[in-house]
């Protein structure tokens, strides 16, 4: 009677032991999809697909890309059970499966004899694929077709991908391969052009928070519309991410998402708090701001975050400036979207271009600061003193308008001629500070400014000055000899009739005038005589003009306008003067 009693106490026996509980399995795979039809956000290849089962065009290949966690592996082992589907009234190739067939279950689970799954980023070698071309030529076990599944394909070496060729051109009729894999630029054109590709698309927002919210339900749980959004936010169009994320949201507040708990798991800012920090920088309330950044920062968002966050805030209100409140993105809420009207409303396009690149370099300045609250600090104070500068056009119009330009002074010299002062088509580039540009320079800007040579240039008449003579060597492209003429010697004397007298500064080479006389002779329909002078004649049309440039622009330097600018602006100096478009070449109409 003891030993009845002991035996029927709990935990002694095996028939009174409670069934063990099946481990938990993480939402990413209890809701892998199992058919097409499961796959969201991949229209373009479900439709393509159904057609080509409906028209028995079967590929013998088919490589699927995508970023991480889009079902490329999920796409892969749906349409490998596609081609095996086989149940009562059904042997062949089947798009649509309204339920398992006989090797659906072990097809989905990666444990299918004739499905074989490989990685490739641990079977990169010859070898490895020299089995899969050995394999290939027996016929599958118990399926339909011999599926090769390789994953990260691109990670083969060079050898296995040539070794492969061949069976991937020809294979056997029972053999089809299928590849996936991330870095598509990395996969051989003569891998690529033996298969049929697929580009799966990250999923839009939208779709993922539907996703989302149907497998909340049926987990048994709540979430609210915002962190849902927010959890699809980050998952950047990963199905696979937002649902670690949300398994994870889940987890953290018992099965009952709120925004609070997922920006805390996540480390964002509250999106209106956003909208007012941004207000507030736009407004320049610089203390304002640096409040609530660091409200924002003490509840638990990182530094480089706000700062990420603050350029979609921007972004979005860029979108509803340029395409109206419908542009602003299906994430944002009804709010949101009224805020970002409100805030387009008062702001150009210009500032919020400009805030949009000053927090970009902000977060690269982040990833190198020691201090990264502090770097977000520096940028919000440059964005606040910065929003409402006004364009550098703003400021010359509103101290007086364009400033004209003053009629060129040509500037003489005791031995100048006619054609010494002519003016050239080119003019020598003058740096920042004043001083000649160096002569690879001036070389490398004619020859841009050149243009293709003048039709006909062989049959001129006659070069009627020396300036002439200079636009000539550029029309055909002479840079060299262009440049030589310009600031490389001075003019004694020239007669349009065929005779030109020169004196070679230094620089000059000493074939320069024979060179001239052989460049003119043959653009023109007559001869030339080029000679050399000991003695200096004019100073070098180069040299001319750029004085002449100088006077223009310490005349245009007294403008009112211009003065009150350089006024404001100490470092800034005049480098050009240009003309103001004439009404003939005014486009606008407005003459």
């Amino acid at each position: 009677m003891a030993k009845k009693k002991a035996a029927a106490e709990p935990g002694t026996s095996d028939d009174t032991a409670a069934p063990k509980a099946a481990p938990y399995m993480v939402l990413a795979r209890k809701y892998r999809p199992s058919s097409f039809e499961g796959l969201i956000g991949q229209d373009a290849l479900v439709t393509t697909l159904r057609n080509a089962f409906a028209t028995d065009r079967i590929a013998q290949g088919y490589m699927l890309t995508g970023v991480r966690g889009v079902g490329k592996t999920t796409t892969a082992r749906i349409l490998s059970r596609a081609l095996n589907y086989e149940r009562q009234g059904v042997d062949k190739p089947t798009f649509d499966m309204p339920e398992f067939g006989r090797h659906c279950t072990e097809i989905m689970e990666g444990r299918h004899p004739d499905v074989l799954e490989m990685d490739a980023a641990s079977n990169t070698g010859v070898d490895n694929i020299r089995e899969i071309i050995e394999s290939a030529r027996y016929k599958p076990l118990l399926a339909r077709y011999k599926v090769y599944l390789i994953d990260e394909v691109h990670m083969l070496s060079k050898g296995a991908f040539n070794a492969l060729l061949k069976t991937l051109e020809e294979p056997p009729t029972h053999v089809k391969f299928i590849f996936a894999t991330t870095e598509v630029r990395k996969v051989p054109l003569t891998v690529l052009s033996r298969c049929q590709r697929f580009d799966l698309r990250r999923v839009e927002t939208a779709l993922l928070i539907d996703h989302f919210r149907t497998i909340v339900a049926k987990e048994g749980g709540t979430a609210e519309d915002e962190a849902l959004a927010a959890i699809a936010r980050a998952a950047e169009g990963s199905v696979r991410d937002g649902l670690s994320l949300l398994d994870q949201a889940l987890a953290m507040s018992a099965s009952k998402v709120s925004l609070e708990r997922v920006r805390d798991m996540l480390g964002l800012a509250d999106r209106g708090r956003i909208f007012d920090l941004l207000e507030q920088l736009f407004s320049g309330a610089t203390s304002t701001a640096l409040a609530t950044f660091a409200a924002l920062h003490r509840d638990g968002a990182e530094a480089g975050q706000i700062l990420a966050d603050l350029a979609e805030a921007v972004h979005s209100t860029s979108r509803v400036k340029v395409l109206g409140t419908e542009g602003a993105g299906a994430d944002l809420s009804a709010e949101e979207r009224r805020r970002a009207a409100a805030m387009a409303s008062g702001l150009s396009l210009a500032i919020l271009t400009r805030a949009w690149q000053m927090l970009l370099k902000g977060l690269e300045e982040l990833s190198r600061a020691p201090n990264p609250a502090a770097a977000a600090e520096m940028v919000l104070i440059r964005l606040a003193f910065t929003a409402d500068l006004p364009a550098p056009a703003d400021i010359i119009g509103a101290l007086g308008g364009s400033a004209p330009r003053s009629p060129a002074k040509p500037v003489h010299s005791p031995a100048a001629t006619p054609a010494a002062t002519a003016p050239t088509d080119t003019l020598a580039p003058v740096d920042e500070h004043g001083d000649t540009a160096s002569q690879e320079d001036i070389q490398e800007d004619i020859q841009l400014d050149m243009g293709p040579p003048v039709a006909g240039a062989t049959t001129l008449p006659s070069a009627r000055t020396f300036a002439e003579v200079i636009a000539l060597a550029g029309a055909q492209r002479e840079a060299k000899l262009k440049v030589h003429l310009e600031e490389h010697v001075s003019l004694v004397r020239f007669d349009p009739a065929g005779s030109i007298e020169l004196h070679l500064l230094p620089g000059a080479p000493k074939e320069l005038a024979n060179e001239l006389r052989e460049k003119l002779n043959s653009w023109t329909d007559r001869r030339w005589m080029v000679a050399l002078s000991k003695t200096a004649g004019a100073v070098p049309i180069g040299q001319a003009q750029r004085e002449r440039e100088a006077a223009e622009i310490r005349e245009i330097a007294k403008h009112p306008a211009v003065a009150a600018v350089l006024k404001q602006f100490p470092d800034a100096h005049v480098t050009s003067v240009r003309p103001l478009p004439t009404a003939s070449t005014d486009e606008t109409g407005t003459g």
